[in-house]
């Protein structure tokens, strides 16, 4: 089979690059290792957590042990399926701060600031509120604005501003640091993966093939260019694919430098350790593993406010009827409608601290509800100091990589939990929360001194799925980096990645909108079109950031 694209991975960035170079008639195969997005359960937002413990759509991916956390092994879910990571995560659509992007460009990725960006975020994106300098209304993408009517959710952005937080209109607008809306991929109560939205309008041309259930071996490499790819089916023999144009890796941060080391594209003594034939040496690859590492915090409620007692089977089942027939309700939900992005202390530029409340407690090992009317709030730490890697575990295509994110092993990093925590507890005592908020359930009221506090972090910090940054972007005198700015492998022609592995850095947010936005901008790129005119937005900072933390 010879194709003019190859696209490995149908995911958040891969469904996006598939639809822009189909439309534009290029002959495309879109391979994915996962199964069609089928399913009720992939429709329903508040099936997200049903969707995570099934390793159908899960590639689940069994981390290395942590030494900083107890040497616990961390589950990283992967989508693995049409949409990838978009068609099982929490829907959370956050972009980033501006300051992210410009600080993309500083490290030497020219035309990644937030004027160059903001194009195609815009682009992807149809918001009802859009049609202003910050937001598109007419994008493939539906995102919606929550009601956020549940009281705890009210009394979440209240508190914000008693503590003196400002309140913003808009996460993705002016504005990001403050108490506000959380915006989500769902629309008219269905989850809005990049398989509804980019996939399905063209799942019926004729110059795009699609392969689900196969598992891509190696890229072909002659004279230096990527010629096409070998796969296989479950039990199948090999098959060779040829593209005429480009092979384009999407296979995300764990993906796509597993496929570019198998390839013999990475660290040659780690390649050639495991006996596979160097082709280009790029040390970078799999390294500078980015993630966000979490901390959850739960209180018990004074009154009956959580949404506790509608996850009981009888009502459970009853809310299932109705969203199948009205698709309303709990289920029509993601239940992340607020959030708080603040600043961990005066100096720090833009906020660094990512603050959600779920009308909902849960246990840690079986995310069962907690039996009693209780609600939790998520720390978020958006600029992890520590830096993890992605290894090889031997030369089997099938056998998963070695993942060591090495969380918390820049002790700076628990000195901002820790502070995150603190930042909670004052944020639950204020006024609004004084008849709501019960007894600290986890950690516990008792554990206060830095010690204690310490220990529960290295026992229970966990991961919001955000890993990146593994095939990271940067110019030819990087010696870090495996891509230039356009995408394309250095070494290597005719080979391209697009998808979050080729951040610089994790944003301050949840990572599917600015994937989305990467496949947006360098899908122009492949088809050699002139990028959309940069947006010289203003965008809101402290002016008292160096001296105050608020």
């Amino acid at each position: 089979m010879t194709f003019d694209y190859i696209i490995v991975g149908a995911g958040s960035a891969g469904s996006v690059v598939a639809n822009r170079l189909c439309n534009a008639n290029h002959n495309v195969l879109l391979i994915e290792a996962g199964p069609k997005n089928q399913g009720l359960f992939i429709k329903m937002p508040a099936a997200c957590l049903t969707n995570l413990k099934s390793t159908k759509r899960n590639w689940a991916f069994k981390g290395e042990p942590e030494a900083e956390l107890n040497g616990r092994q961390i589950q990283h879910d992967r989508g693995k399926t049409l949409g990838g990571s978009s068609s099982i995560n929490g829907m959370v659509f956050i972009r980033g701060h501006a300051l992210d992007f410009d600080g993309w460009r500083q490290s030497g990725c020219d035309g990644w600031g937030y004027a160059d960006v903001l194009p195609y975020f815009k682009k992807m994106e149809n918001y009802s509120g859009g049609g202003n300098p910050f937001r598109g209304s007419s994008g493939p993408l539906k995102i919606q604005r929550p009601k956020a009517d549940n009281p705890l959710f009210l009394k979440f952005i209240e508190a914000g501003k008693e503590a003196g937080y400002p309140l913003t209109e808009d996460i993705n607008g002016f504005c990001q640091e403050g108490f506000g809306l959380l915006d989500s991929s769902i629309y008219k109560g269905e989850r809005s993966s990049t398989a509804v939205s980019y996939l399905q309008p063209i799942k019926n041309r004729k110059n795009l093939t699609i392969i689900t259930n196969a598992h891509v071996q190696r890229v072909l490499i002659e004279s230096g260019r990527a010629t096409g790819i070998i796969y296989k089916k479950k039990g199948g023999k090999e098959i060779k694919v040829t593209a005429t144009k480009e092979v384009i890796l999407s296979a995300g941060a764990v993906g796509s430098p597993h496929i570019l080391m198998l390839s013999g594209i990475g660290p040659a003594d780690h390649l050639k350790d495991l006996g596979i034939k160097v082709i280009t040496n790029l040390p970078g690859v799999g390294q500078n593993l980015n993630d966000h590492p979490d901390f959850v915090l739960k209180y018990k409620s004074l009154k009956p406010i959580s949404i506790w007692p509608k996850t009981k089977s009888y009502k459970k089942i009853m809310a299932g009827i109705q969203w199948v027939l009205t698709r309303k309700g709990i289920c029509a939900s993601n239940h992340f409608d607020v959030v708080g992005c603040i600043r961990s202390g005066p100096g720090v530029e833009y906020p660094d601290l990512q603050l959600t409340i779920s009308p909902i407690a849960v246990d840690d090992k079986t995310w069962s509800p907690i039996q009693e009317h209780a609600f939790q709030i998520h720390v978020g730490l958006m600029r992890a100091h520590s830096r993890g890697r992605i290894k090889l575990r031997d030369s089997n295509p099938e056998s998963p990589p070695c993942i060591l994110v090495n969380y918390l092993q820049d002790p700076r990093d628990r000195d901002l939990l820790r502070t995150g925590i603190r930042l909670v507890r004052e944020l639950v005592s204020q006024p609004t929360f004084k008849n709501i908020r019960g007894a600290e359930i986890f950690p516990g009221d008792s554990v206060q001194d830095d010690a204690n506090l310490d220990q529960h972090i290295k026992s229970h910090t966990t991961t919001q799925w955000h890993l990146s940054g593994t095939v990271r972007m940067g110019s030819r005198t990087d010696k870090g980096a495996v891509v230039d700015p356009s995408g394309k492998v250095y070494g290597v022609s005719g080979l391209r990645v697009i998808d979050a592995s080729i951040m610089p850095m994790v944003t301050n947010g949840n990572t599917n909108s600015p994937t989305i936005m990467i496949a947006e901008k360098l899908s122009d790129n492949v088809l050699g079109e002139p990028s959309l005119p940069s947006i010289d937005a203003e965008v809101w900072q402290n002016p008292d950031y160096e001296t105050k933390q608020r």
